[in-house]
């Protein structure tokens, strides 16, 4: 039985399950997409071309054929992706067929005379290249960066609606001096906000010189046109930055570090995903309760932190085809092999899942708020956690074997409030540093944790 594309017949789950959250990404990275910003390459680069001095056979483009040659990118519909679809199953050549599809688009203008030039003297990765950069760049720009940015937000306030609750820290595991839970989701929205400057700062490169990158074809044909520079303000008109120096492929080098970073970012999310799913299991956060939703078939009385599980899976899945496409792109052999050509269509996928943990991080984080009695409680029971500041004021007292002294009255051992005032009085310390400690808590004990966490600009 053949059945229909839809949802619910996917092969993918970003194209199914997920449809509604990736659904803001087929404007710019779906088949359609791709055929549209090829038609964008070569009709812009048709009118640029009509414009070199040097070309007397092909006429400066007037003002209304210009536009009305633009249009044809700014009206592009799903028809028209389906009649180059059928001229692609005769070509066997997706750029061809761009080719074919603009050459009748260019005669119904009456412009005939413009067919020759067409597509002069490039080779399909002088099209493509521009054209994958484009969608990925405008991807990000328009689509990814306001939903990390919404996630950021989400961050931010919540590292300054909790800056001030306490929270014991666990290294290697065990407990270790308090933080605040505020503060602890401040680290990360610190982080991603660097790796959002640096995302929106990355520039974008892409090649224009016909099939070898000796712009061959341009020379012998045109020998006084600078096609150098020609090339150069071509791609800087797309606003990427020109590799002159490349093999019949753009190197991808630009787009490999865009991946990379990419990457980070999603690293940076799981690192956070798994920390609030462990203060979830350690009973901190609770999941706000919907009415209507199933925890488990069989376990009545569960809530599961499905989101941050969720994210967890799809950054997986995404850094696993970023690090591919960073380390894979960049490399070809000698002058072109076309495994790049079928790899670069799966960056859409690679960013489809970082989007899609996005989403479900921002849906979790809306449903969880701290459970305060848990995390005193959790304080209260671990007293020991003061021993850095026992022996940090022996220190200060002048015992040089104030680590030692208290490393071998603390060690392994649990501490309950009473314990710890038996360890103080029984401590060569002045009498005001007994009577600080014995005024101290767990809870206290955060140095700048609140202020820190407030310290978080507004993104």
């Amino acid at each position: 039985m053949k059945l229909p594309l839809s949802p619910l017949t996917a092969i993918s789950p970003l194209d199914g399950r997920y449809a509604h959250r990736t659904e803001p990404l087929r404007a710019y990275l779906s088949e359609y997409a791709l055929m549209k910003y090829r038609c964008l390459v070569e009709i812009e680069y048709l009118i640029a071309f009509s414009f070199q001095k040097e070309v007397r056979e092909c006429k400066p483009i007037s003002r209304d054929l210009q536009k009305k040659l633009r249009d044809i990118v700014k009206d592009f519909s799903l028809a028209d992706a389906k009649k180059i679809k059928q001229l692609e199953k005769k070509t066997n050549h997706d750029v061809k067929a761009i080719e074919y599809f603009l050459q009748k688009k260019i005669t119904d203008l009456d412009a005939k005379h413009l067919l020759p030039f067409l597509h002069f003297a490039l080779t399909s990765e002088d099209v493509n290249n521009i054209a994958y950069t484009l969608m990925w760049r405008d991807a990000i720009r328009n689509a990814y960066v306001p939903l990390l940015r919404q996630l950021h937000k989400k961050l931010y306030t919540l590292s300054h609606q909790w800056s001030d609750i306490p929270l014991l820290s666990l290294t290697h595991g065990q407990s270790a001096s308090p933080t605040t839970l505020g503060k602890e989701i401040s680290v990360f929205a610190y982080r991603l906000s660097r790796q959002l400057e640096a995302l929106c700062d990355h520039e974008y490169s892409g090649k224009f010189n016909g099939a070898v990158g000796t712009w061959a074809a341009h020379v012998i044909a045109y020998p006084n046109v600078d096609w150098m520079k020609f090339s150069a303000n071509f791609l800087k008109s797309f606003g990427l930055l020109p590799t002159l120096h490349t093999t019949q492929i753009e190197n991808g080098d630009a787009l490999a570090a865009n991946y990379l970073r990419i990457s980070q970012i999603n690293t940076i999310l799981l690192d956070l995903v798994r920390d609030i799913w462990l203060y979830c299991m350690r009973g901190h956060l609770r999941l706000r309760r919907l009415s209507k939703e199933v925890g488990s078939s069989t376990m009545p009385h569960k809530i599961n932190p499905i989101q941050f599980e969720n994210a967890e899976g799809n950054l997986g899945a995404a850094n696993a085809q970023l690090y591919h496409l960073a380390s894979a792109l960049p490399v070809s052999r000698l002058q072109r092999d076309l495994s790049g050509s079928t790899l670069i269509r799966t960056q859409g996928c690679a960013l489809a899942h970082s989007f899609t943990a996005c989403h479900t991080i921002i849906s979790g984080l809306e449903r969880i708020t701290p459970n305060r009695q848990s995390l005193s409680h959790e304080l209260d029971v671990h007293w020991e956690v003061l021993a850095e500041a026992i022996q940090t004021l022996l220190r200060k007292a002048g015992k040089q074997d104030a680590y030692e002294i208290v490393k071998n009255k603390t060690r392994g051992m649990a501490f309950s409030q009473e314990d710890y005032h038996v360890l103080i009085d029984d401590l060569p310390l002045p009498s005001k540093d007994k009577l600080l400690l014995k005024k101290l808590s767990p809870q206290r004990y955060i140095g700048y944790a609140a202020k820190l966490a407030s310290l978080i600009p507004m993104p």
